[in-house]
């Protein structure tokens, strides 16, 4: 059975979830043109969850996905902030604040949502697939997905992550090389350790598991297409080029930049969240980078959202998280339905 016929969609072409980046007109936009239209949920409660899959539903009666980040821990994070992180954190990052005109946040900071919140809530919503990122779904969250007749989708960033999906039963796996824009959702070993690119990757997964591969990385117009399927995937997943179109939530500023930047001009950081992300570098990366009082995630994150949403709100791109994959340059298009037909373009007849 082919990916599309699984998830009920014309072409294999699914939209990047964007932790922080997902707007509904985007995600409707790419299911409405015969994709999967993904929607990342990080940071969101129950209620926000819900009251964003009923504007999907408004926005697109065709299949959607949601995407949930795993509770996972790396090396040095914790369970909860500690106070004198949280005081170097925000003494290293006190310029930043003040170039954005924003206070530094108080102590104690806010917790993440529950997970286990946020995942009622998603399967509440019935989506056509659930995709996650950081590890391995526990058993009971994929038979309650099934269930509810949803698709699971994992993330690899090597082959022994995508080995170790397919024994927990996911349905699919995102082979994600080191090209593609933000967070290296690795989590056997550190994400440092887990840069293989898509050329390599891809293929190499594709032999090593049975469930269908969906190609991702520096993937942005007809040509990468063709050459993932010809690499053994049996559908791709683009991030940077939706990212770049009218209907995506990223500023106008930002998209500007993805177009103009060149493959060797984006860097892999742990500045802006504290985990391995690709994106452009600025002033607040290499001020972060510099001061060497970086905190771990998620108190990183938290702490430099809080200039990041004053600079976009600004219009301040050396504040921002101005997250994009290898493949920038060849985002050209400006609105998401040019950038699917482009996509669909290289997809071959016996995949759909």
């Amino acid at each position: 059975m082919s990916l599309s016929t699984m998830l009920g969609i014309d072409a294999p072409i699914v939209l990047g979830p964007f932790g922080g980046l997902s707007s509904v007109a985007l995600t409707a936009a790419v299911s409405e043109a015969g994709g999967l239209g993904s929607y990342g949920l990080y940071g969101y409660d129950g209620a926000r969850i819900r009251s964003v899959v009923a504007e999907l539903r408004e926005a697109t009666g065709r299949p959607i996905a949601l995407n949930l980040w795993l509770p996972h821990r790396e090396a040095g994070e914790h369970d909860a902030p500690a106070r004198d992180e949280f005081d170097r954190a925000v003494a290293g990052m006190a310029q930043l604040f003040a170039q954005a005109g924003v206070l530094p946040p108080e102590w104690p900071v806010a917790p993440l949502p529950d997970f286990d919140e946020q995942l009622e809530a998603a399967l509440d919503a019935r989506p056509a697939a659930l995709s996650f990122v950081f590890g391995v779904p526990a058993r009971d969250v994929i038979e309650a997905a099934h269930a509810r007749g949803i698709l699971v989708i994992g993330a690899a960033t090597t082959v022994a992550e995508a080995r170790v999906l397919e024994a927990g039963g996911v349905d699919a796996i995102v082979a994600s090389g080191s090209e593609a824009a933000g967070h290296r959702p690795s989590f056997l070993i550190e994400s440092e350790r887990s840069l293989v690119g898509g050329l390599s990757l891809i293929p190499q997964v594709a032999d090593a598991v049975s469930v269908p591969v969906i190609a991702a990385g520096g993937i942005a117009d007809r040509r990468g297409v063709a050459a993932a399927f010809a690499l053994g995937a049996s559908g791709v997943q683009a991030g940077t080029a939706f990212l770049a179109t009218a209907q995506s939530a990223a500023p106008a500023i930002h998209r500007e930049r993805i177009r103009a930047a060149l493959a060797s001009d984006t860097v892999l950081t742990r500045a802006m969240s504290g985990r391995l992300a690709r994106g452009l570098p600025n002033h607040a990366v290499r001020a972060i980078e510099n001061s060497r009082a970086r905190a771990t995630f998620p108190l990183q994150n938290i702490l430099t959202g809080v200039f990041r949403r004053a600079a976009s709100a600004a219009g301040q791109p050396e504040l921002m998280s101005l997250w994009m994959g290898q493949s920038a340059g060849l985002s050209r298009l400006e609105d998401a339905s040019d950038v699917f037909a482009e996509l669909a373009a290289g997809v071959p007849d016996d995949a759909r």
